[in-house]
């Protein structure tokens, strides 16, 4: 007989939990077990990473998931392996292989290698792969290519702000290309590998993919999932930062007593502030986050508020049921 299964008590968690995803799980799959972790009622994440890269996802949970599309639209940076002289059905390892071609590792010079750098910096266009979640007529593109059909896809417009590549070797030895790509949303690594396997005459898919940064959050602020899963609860709290982390590049503005309670209730504040297109909107006693907005012609226009109960949740901090039963306040 199985033993019944002991049921979460929620409770409200309002920050950020900077992840170092690891391989085999999707973002959703992780986004999941840090919920349950954490027992938090809300949670949202801060864009897809295949389960076959690993790397920085930033989770958000209660009031942080107001500010989750800010990441989705952030330069993101990833660190990729992609092996010479393959080129398989899905771009990557998962793929069967399509054509094999020999590598002249003799024509691939460092001079060569910054040529192909050259060509693929800056925008440029990209024909998205066929397996990926792209939508045809309310269906993924995926789904097309498991039943065999090829889809007509239109070419689209990507910025590659910098990209870096070096002959090196893949996990089994094989001539491979690492690339260091810095790009925007709806850039594709796989197709990345693609290409600059064809400029270097010999094809490419990918092997590995790591995310090192994502709208300037490195690696080094995150923490493992193994490691949240091994560390006590009380100190798995102390990983969930301010909401507000994910709002350092926007100006910060701070609003009295009387200005911030009309601001939350969604009125626009004027003063001297200069324009801004994302502005970090505080209360000034106590401080608090209130919420986003932007600053035109020296009118103070939210965006994204906070709710009062969110701002009052963060304040007095998330209660958390110790293994004893009782109450304390982190």
């Amino acid at each position: 007989m199985n033993a019944p299964r002991t049921r979460v008590q929620r409770r409200p968690v309002h920050g950020v939990l900077l992840l170092d995803k690891p391989l085999g799980l999707s973002s959703n799959d992780a986004l999941q077990k840090v919920k349950w972790l954490l027992r938090a009622e809300k949670a949202g994440h801060t864009g897809t990473l295949d389960p076959l890269a690993s790397g920085v996802l930033p989770l958000c949970f209660g009031a942080a998931t107001k500010f989750s599309q800010l990441q989705l639209e952030a330069p993101k940076t990833y660190t990729a392996i992609a092996r010479l002289g393959q080129t398989t059905t899905t771009a990557d390892a998962e793929g069967a292989v399509l054509r094999e071609r020999p590598v002249d590792l003799v024509s691939i010079t460092p001079e060569r290698l910054a040529a192909v750098q050259a060509q693929f910096t800056g925008d440029i266009q990209q024909v998205p792969p066929m397996y990926s979640a792209l939508k045809k007529d309310g269906k993924a593109l995926y789904e097309y290519a498991r039943a065999g059909v090829e889809i007509e896809r239109p070419a689209r417009a990507v910025t590659i702000h910098a990209l870096k590549l070096a002959l090196t070797q893949d996990e089994d030895g094989q001539p491979a290309i690492e690339m260091v790509v810095t790009c925007s949303k709806g850039t594709y690594i796989r197709t990345l590998a693609e290409d600059v396997g064809e400029a270097l005459g010999c094809g490419a898919h990918l092997r590995a993919l790591r995310r090192t940064d994502t709208g300037g959050i490195d690696l080094a602020r995150c923490v493992t999932l193994q490691a949240l899963i091994d560390m006590p609860e009380a100190e798995r709290m102390q990983h969930v930062l301010p909401a507000d982390t994910l709002l350092h590049a926007h100006v910060p503005v701070t609003l009295g007593e009387q200005d911030a309670g009309r601001f939350l209730s969604g009125l626009r504040r004027r003063g001297d502030w200069p324009d801004a297109s994302a502005v970090a909107v505080y209360g000034d006693q106590p401080r608090a986050l209130l919420g986003v907005g932007h600053v035109t012609s020296g009118e103070l226009i939210p965006d994204r508020l906070l709710s009062p109960l969110e701002i009052q949740q963060i304040l007095e901090g998330t209660p958390l049921h110790t293994e004893r039963g009782s109450l304390e306040t982190l």
